[in-house]
């Protein structure tokens, strides 16, 4: 029997859970997680403790140092994501990275880079970081797996067959990615997420319009469809005044320096263009939704209020004890309760098909370059949206 592939596993928080949760999923033992790594490193014993994991690293360079590991998988704020990888592709591990892959987040000692850096110079510094990335990766020869879970997600995969299968052009995409805010305290901080809406959950659906353009130029041209111009608007909704007054805060309202709402659009090289939104200003949990608009056919995705069970409570104590959807501000009244959220939303089949990547060493569905193109689309959307015009890629 072939050794199990061995992972490294950096970060102990929400999407680290949701990775090992995936880990523990592939029933054919072909990988197990050998140690993690967290800062407290009491977070990182905890969670060892409840994924049963042996081995705590104080250090990411201790769990760096194990020779056992074979991939390094980083779940960390995405100021982090750069160094780490690189750090990792020198050490001669193979690297999962959470999306976005990199971004801009100030020189040495900045601590408000948004207020003083234009942003078409965070586009060209946050290109320069995403491509020393790829190419830390292809010296050491590792491979550089990008975590988009959106391209994994069933219904997604089936739009995407349905898209290739009619043989028409995909004239519009409309996709989306909205919540009412995350609550993690490096996400409104510029130079810890470098961004906000747009750069922490609109990379779900900007990757996703992108791949699909790609593929689709792919089958028709035998070269992918690039994107040609972006346009965008964004703000911080919470700044209004009638909402600053209100008493009970719905949404988060604590955010420092990034906006909580955004508008892209994309025109591709063939003159197509696709519209995407990322806000944190959308009540009645995450709403994830995918369309795509052919010259012979029409198809719809909506990966998170889809209509396989509903519930209704006439007070939230009913479903106090039991987890119904993500970013669900209320048991009460009418829910859709997920039937199997993470494999809905894709992390289980990513997670297999990184694991399926190093084991048959074949290239993984979504790699480095995918993310690369997704950080230069949302640098230029954000230098779009400062000098209020079109953005040439």
């Amino acid at each position: 029997m072939t050794a199990p592939i061995v992972v490294g596993l950096v970060g102990a928080g929400f999407v680290a859970n949701i990775h090992a949760r995936a880990y523990r999923r592939l029933s054919d033992r072909r990988v197990r997680i050998g140690a993690v790594t967290a800062l407290p490193v009491e977070q990182a014993q905890a969670f060892a403790g409840e994924h049963g994991i042996d081995v705590v690293c104080r250090q990411f360079e201790d769990l760096l140092g194990r020779r056992e590991v074979d991939v390094v998988d980083l779940c960390v704020p995405n100021n982090l994501h750069a160094p780490f990888t690189i750090a990792a592709a020198e050490a001669g591990k193979h690297i999962i990275c959470e999306k976005p892959l990199t971004g801009y987040f100030g020189g040495e000692g900045a601590f408000d880079p948004v207020g003083r850096t234009p942003k078409g110079r965070m586009l060209r510094e946050a290109v320069r970081s995403a491509e020393s990335m790829i190419a830390a990766a292809e010296r050491n020869r590792v491979k550089l797996m990008y975590a988009e879970n959106w391209l994994y997600s069933p219904p997604v995969r089936k739009a995407l067959r349905l898209a290739e299968a009619s043989g028409g052009t995909i004239l519009e995409i409309r996709a989306q990615e909205c919540h009412s805010g995350s609550h993690a305290s490096y996400s409104k901080q510029w130079q810890y997420a470098g961004g906000g809406a747009l750069m922490r959950v609109g990379p779900h659906p900007l990757g996703t319009a992108i791949f699909a353009k790609q593929q689709e130029g792919l089958q028709r041209y035998g070269r992918p469809i690039g994107v040609r111009s972006v346009m965008a608007e964004t703000a911080d909704l919470s700044r209004v005044r009638s909402f600053q007054d209100e008493e009970t805060k719905w949404l988060v309202d604590d955010w420092q320096d990034v906006e909580n709402w955004s508008t892209t659009i994309l025109t591709f090289q063939d003159g197509t263009h696709a519209i995407v939104s990322a806000s944190d200003t959308v009540l009645g949990g995450m709403e994830d939704t995918l369309e795509i608009f052919l010259s012979n056919a029409r198809i719809a995705c909506d990966m998170t209020h889809n209509t396989l069970i509903r519930a209704y409570a006439p007070d939230p104590s009913v479903f106090a004890d039991e987890y119904l959807a993500e970013k669900l501000e209320t048991k009460g009244g009418w829910t859709y309760p997920s039937v199997d959220e993470d494999w809905l939303l894709g992390y289980p089949q990513e997670i297999e098909d990184f694991v399926t990547t190093l084991a048959e060493d074949r290239p993984p569905l979504c790699s480095g370059r995918l993310g690369l193109e997704v950080v230069r689309v949302i640098y230029a959307a954000y230098q779009s949206a400062e000098e209020g015009k079109r953005v040439e890629l």
